[in-house]
C-alpha cells in the first residue's frame, strides 16, 4: 500500500519512471511464414498492355461479377477493365484508397494484385490512359451497393483548413 501512495505522489509531481524495456520481437514460426507467402502467391497481378503507360502506379478496384455490367454501363469514362468468372476489376491510380472506404462488397487491391483465376482484359480504356477515374467509380459503386459515400470530415470543410 505504501508503494502505491509513493507512486501516486510521484505521479502528482510529474516525476516519470523509465519506460519498461521493449518486448523482444517475436519470430514467426516457419510454417506460418510459408502460409503467408502462399497466400501472397495466390494473388495475380493485373498486367496492362505495353502501349498504355501507368505513370501513376496502379491499383485495382473489384466488384463481384453480378455488379460488373451495371457498373461499367453507368461509368461516364473507364480505363482498363479485367474480369474472371467471379470478379470485375477496374484499374485506378495508385493511392486511390486514400481517405476512402470502398463499400462492401467492393475490394481495393493495392498494386493491382488480385485474387482469382487469371482475370483477363475485357475492355480497353476510352482514351490514352489506362485509369478509371476513382471518384466517379467510388460514387457509382456506392450507388449500386446501396451504401452512402463516406468522406473524411477534413475534405472540403472549413474545419479541415
Amino acid at each position: 500500500m505504501a508503494v502505491l501512495r509513493s507512486l501516486a505522489a510521484l505521479l502528482a509531481r510529474g516525476v516519470r519512471h523509465e519506460q519498461a524495456p521493449p518486448t523482444p520481437q517475436r519470430v514467426l514460426p516457419p510454417r506460418l511464414v510459408d502460409r503467408c507467402r502462399h497466400q501472397e502467391a495466390g494473388l495475380t497481378r493485373l498486367v496492362l498492355p505495353d502501349s498504355l503507360p501507368a505513370e501513376l502506379g496502379c491499383d485495382a478496384v473489384g466488384v463481384p461479377a453480378r455488379f460488373g455490367f451495371r457498373l461499367l454501363g453507368r461509368m461516364p469514362r473507364s480505363g482498363c477493365v479485367f474480369a474472371d468468372s467471379q470478379w470485375w476489376w477496374w484499374i485506378v491510380p495508385a493511392g486511390s484508397d486514400l481517405d476512402l472506404l470502398w463499400p462492401l462488397p467492393a475490394h481495393y487491391a493495392r498494386g493491382a494484385r488480385v485474387p482469382g483465376d487469371r482475370p483477363r482484359l475485357i475492355r480497353g480504356p476510352n482514351g490514352p490512359s489506362p485509369y478509371t477515374p476513382p471518384i466517379p467509380l467510388y460514387l457509382t459503386a456506392c450507388q449500386l451497393t446501396g451504401a452512402a459515400p463516406k468522406w473524411p470530415t477534413a475534405v472540403g470543410s472549413a474545419r479541415g483548413a
